[in-house]
C-alpha cells in the first residue's frame, strides 16, 4: 500500500483560495477541495484547475463544493472566507463582518475534520486566527495565521530591488500584529547572512519598513476592487507544505503565545518552527528595548482588538 494522498481544503473561491488551490496543486501537496457559499463558482474554479493538471503533470484531484460534507477529514484547511478591504478601509475595519463569516466556517470544518491545521488567512489576521481558535476549540498547536511570511516577503521584494541582488539570498524578519504595528527587524534581515544595515543607510532602510508596512494598502489603491493574492496565498501555502512535508522550517507565524514574549494569551507575529505537529516550538530572540517596545505595542493593538469580539 503507497501512501495516501493529503487532503487540503480552502475556504474561499475568491482570488486569495483560488490561487492558494492552485499553489497546493502545482506543489502536488494533496487533493484539493475549494469551498464558498457562491454556488457553481467554486465548482468552475476547480474544474478549470483539475483541467490544467494534465499540461503540468500534476496528480492531484481538485473539487468545487458548497458542501462541507465534501471538506470531511481534511488534513489541513486554508481558511480565507471573508470580504477583502477596499481603498481607504484598514484591516480592523473588516472586524465585524469577518468575525461572523469566520465563526461560521470554522464551526463546520471542526465538524467536519476535527483533526485538522487551520491555517487563517482572513482579515484582519491576528483577530480571526483568535475567532478560529475560540470556536474550533482545536490545541493552539494547530490554528496557525498567516501573516509574518508575506510581510516579510514584501519586505525581501523591496530590498532585492534595491541593492539589485537575487531575492532568494534575503532573509527578513518581520514580528508582531499582520497591520499598522508589525515590527520588521532590520538588523536580523540579511543578504546572505550580511545584515542589511551594513548595505544600506538607515534612511533607505526606514523607507522599506514603511513600504512593507503599507504593502497591503499599496496593493489595495492600485486594484481599486480588492486586496493582494498572489503572495498572500503563496505565504499560506509555504506554511502547509512545512506542516505536510514535516519541514521544521522556522518561519514568522501568527501563533498563539502565553509566558512566551510576556504576551499572556493571544495570537501575535513570532518566529515559530512549523513541522508534523504544526507549531513545535515558539523561538524567542532578544530584543532591543525599542523593538521590545514596537513588539509591545503591536501586542496592545492586537489585545484591543480581540476584546471587542463577541465569540
Amino acid at each position: 500500500m503507497g501512501m495516501k494522498r493529503k487532503k487540503i481544503t480552502v475556504v474561499g473561491g475568491g482570488f486569495v483560495g483560488a490561487t492558494a488551490a492552485h499553489w497546493v496543486a502545482a506543489k502536488e501537496l494533496g487533493d484539493v477541495v475549494l469551498i464558498d457559499i457562491i454556488e457553481g463558482m467554486p465548482q468552475g474554479k476547480a474544474l478549470d484547475l483539475l483541467e490544467a493538471t494534465p499540461v503540468e503533470g500534476l496528480d492531484v484531484n481538485v473539487l468545487g463544493t458548497n458542501d462541507y460534507a465534501d471538506t470531511a477529514n481534511s488534513d489541513l484547511v486554508i481558511i480565507t472566507a471573508g470580504i477583502a478591504r477596499k481603498p481607504g478601509m484598514s484591516r480592523d475595519d473588516l472586524l465585524a463582518i469577518n468575525t461572523g463569516i469566520v465563526k461560521e466556517v470554522t464551526a463546520q470544518i471542526a465538524k467536519y475534520s476535527p483533526n485538522a491545521f487551520l491555517i487563517v488567512v482572513s482579515n484582519p489576521l491576528d483577530a480571526m486566527v483568535y475567532v478560529a481558535h475560540k470556536v474550533s476549540g482545536f490545541p493552539a498547536n494547530r490554528v496557525i495565521g498567516m501573516a509574518g511570511i508575506l510581510d516579510s516577503a514584501r519586505f525581501r521584494s523591496f530590498i532585492a530591488t534595491e541593492l539589485g541582488v537575487s531575492v532568494k539570498d534575503i532573509q527578513a524578519f518581520v514580528l508582531g500584529g499582520h497591520g499598522d504595528t508589525m515590527v520588521p527587524l532590520p538588523r536580523y534581515t540579511t543578504v546572505s547572512g550580511i545584515p542589511i544595515p551594513d548595505l544600506m543607510s538607515a534612511e533607505r532602510i526606514e523607507a522599506l519598513v514603511d513600504r512593507t508596512r503599507n504593502g497591503g494598502a499599496e496593493i489595495v489603491n492600485l486594484l481599486k476592487t480588492g486586496s493582494a493574492f498572489f503572495a498572500p496565498s503563496a505565504s499560506a501555502v509555504q506554511m502547509a507544505e512545512a506542516i505536510l512535508k514535516d519541514q521544521k522550517r522556522i518561519l514568522p507565524c501568527a501563533a498563539y503565545c502565553d509566558k512566551e514574549y510576556g504576551v499572556g494569551g493571544y495570537f501575535v507575529g513570532v518566529p515559530v518552527m512549523l513541522g508534523a505537529a504544526g507549531v513545535e516550538k515558539i523561538v524567542e530572540i532578544k530584543m532591543t528595548t525599542e523593538e521590545k517596545a514596537r513588539f509591545d505595542k503591536s501586542v496592545e493593538a492586537v489585545k484591543r482588538l480581540v476584546e471587542t469580539i463577541k465569540v
